[in-house]
């Protein structure tokens, strides 16, 4: 069964000055968020930043994020690791901390085998018994989960119950339907490609884009399955400046600029992030103006 059917915000972490994580800003954002119509929280994804936490922090920001949240939308905890031990153990912990679902990147830079990732993945997910969500982002990872890998996870572990899809490939998105005889909750993992996910049988996204603009995300999935395709069509399209705007540098760059020229003062980066450069705070300013949230 699906963890969630809708627009899931991968949200960002805030940080002080000090770049220790804001706990007070990050308690308002999740209430801007619910209160915005998202339909799940993904804390301690890549937007989140979960590269650069210790996993001392990591497990603190989700058990946080489950306490606030208490319950009103699903919390998906994001705890791959390119280590399969500390996957399972971050999973482990997520889960005694009242996380609704998991959020499973393939492991980076390792660069493991189609073998590895069903052996990684079937380790990680035998230790818990909360439902799964698998991501797939090999322009980050360096490991693309081939259809034909992720069609055998599902149909052999149980709690494997979707995949986040940011290849990009929608022919590779076609055949992981086709494999899985649609029996899998499928997330676009693109801003830019919401609306023809859903088309192949897509149940929702996991965007960045809803960090600026959560009930427009929620609305053009929702006005898909109610069956305007041509309102969803006109709001992916119309968001297509500012899509490409939030990810003219490596995500969270944009995504964090955004939020703090909105002032919701999410603070700065962890290095080895940078701040955004002028010439793209121009082209994300402008796109924010156009769009109508600036």
């Amino acid at each position: 069964m699906a963890i969630f059917k809708g627009a899931g915000v991968a949200i960002v972490t805030p940080m002080k000055e000090n770049l220790e994580i804001n706990y007070d800003k990050l308690d308002e954002i999740l209430e801007e968020q619910i209160a915005g119509g998202t339909d799940a929280i993904i804390i301690c994804g890549t937007t989140g930043e979960s590269a650069t936490m210790t996993e001392e922090e990591h497990s603190e920001a989700i058990r946080f994020t489950v306490e606030r949240v208490n319950h009103r939308i699903p919390v998906i905890a994001g705890t791959g690791s390119n280590c399969t031990r500390t996957a399972a153990e971050l999973s482990k912990k997520a889960e005694e901390d009242g996380a609704d679902g998991l959020l499973l990147v393939t492991p980076y830079y390792n660069k493991a085998t189609q073998n590895g990732l069903i052996a990684h993945y079937t380790q990680v997910c035998s230790e818990v018994k909360i439902p799964a969500i698998l991501y797939n982002v090999p322009s980050r990872t360096g490991c693309n989960l081939q259809p034909c890998t992720l069609a055998h996870l599902v149909k052999n572990v149980d709690n494997i119950v979707g995949v986040k899809e940011a290849s990009g490939n929608i022919g590779a998105v076609a055949q992981i339907m086709h494999l899985c005889d649609g029996n899998i909750g499928l997330y676009s993992g693109n801003d830019d490609q919401v609306v023809p996910l859903l088309s192949l049988g897509g149940i929702g996204v996991i965007s960045v884009l809803s960090n600026v603009a959560p009930a427009y995300v929620h609305d053009m999935v929702y006005r898909f399955f109610s069956g305007d395709i041509e309102g969803s069509r006109k709001m992916q399209l119309d968001a297509l400046p500012l899509c490409d705007a939030l990810f003219c540098e490596v995500n969270p760059i944009p995504v964090k600029a955004a939020m703090n020229l909105m002032g919701k003062n999410v603070g700065s980066l962890r290095a080895p992030l940078t701040e955004i450069e002028p010439a793209h705070r121009d082209q994300l300013e402008k796109a924010m103006k156009e769009f109508g949230i600036l």
